[in-house]
């Protein structure tokens, strides 16, 4: 069975969520846990994050990923916003841990002049600041276009990351298609090679989640801008090949393209068509 779901709005509640995901024949989905550019999230609905919990559990959902707010940089070269990550980051994983045994993915950061070992060493303090033997959340880190100072668009960089990282038991890697193409892996023409690369450097074993976005910006670009699946510059049939690798079975993907909800059902529909 495909894995497969799209970002959704958390402002209707968890429940709903799980619903509209149904309505287009998914059985994930991906959401913020507060507004994507920072900000205070919304107050914990546990009857809700039951009910949810509860419809998962009857409707075969597959783990569901939270999304850290974009502002949330570990790596910043300013102390304030090292603190605003180390303060989300904390608050995030205590509310994840209502809806257990699912992922919080988030963006490694930029290090913003400071370099790139430096970067790493302020995002592995970080981690190692809020991970708890006891938590049940996966925490994913996700692969990057490099554009800027991003750190994460090689995979030696995730997997110092996660080797410097004291409970890296808690750690994993979302592949985001459109992000890896940009950064120079040819998922194209040499996808075999992608994840036997990937696997030599991390271990497949830590890939937990994929965003499944085709891509604007050609190969190797180092810019992030995703495109609906088929009108970019990966294309259908290398996303329909991505789907089917046995590296990725039964991995959740999300869609993050441009779409409303009409447009996600469509692309469901024609990937699960060509699943194998």
């Amino acid at each position: 069975m495909l894995n497969i779901g799209c970002h959704l709005s958390v402002s209707k509640g968890f429940l709903n969520m799980g619903k509209v995901a149904s309505s287009i024949n998914a059985n994930t989905f991906q959401f913020f846990t507060r507004n994507p550019q920072g900000g205070k999230a919304k107050d914990l609905d546990e009857k809700d994050m039951t009910s949810y919990n509860e419809y998962a559990a009857v409707h075969d959902f597959a783990k569901i990923v939270a999304h850290a707010p974009y502002t949330l940089n570990p790596c910043s070269d300013n102390p304030q916003t090292r603190e605003f990550a180390l303060m989300v980051f904390e608050d995030d994983l205590k509310r994840m841990e209502y809806i257990p045994h699912n992922y919080y993915n988030f963006h490694p950061g930029s290090h913003v002049g400071q370099g790139t070992d430096k970067g790493i060493e302020l995002i592995t303090k970080t981690l190692n600041q809020i991970l708890q033997k006891e938590q049940k959340t996966t925490v994913l880190l996700e692969t990057m276009s490099g554009k800027g100072s991003e750190v994460g668009s090689r995979f030696e960089e995730l997997a110092e990351i996660i080797n410097k990282t004291n409970l890296n038991d808690k750690l994993g890697v979302c592949m985001d298609t459109c992000h890896i193409f940009a950064a120079g892996y040819d998922i194209v023409n040499n996808l075999d090679d992608v994840f036997v690369e990937f696997d030599k450097i991390i271990g497949l074993n830590r890939l937990k989640a994929i965003h499944l976005n085709d891509s604007m910006m050609p190969f190797a670009s180092h810019k992030d801008r995703h495109a609906k699946i088929g009108e970019g510059l990966i294309g259908e049939e290398a996303l329909i090949r991505f789907i089917n690798h046995p590296a990725v079975k039964n991995l959740p993907f999300i869609l993050e393209t441009p779409n409303e909800l009409d447009g996600y059902a469509a692309e469901i529909k024609m990937l699960k068509e060509n699943y194998k």
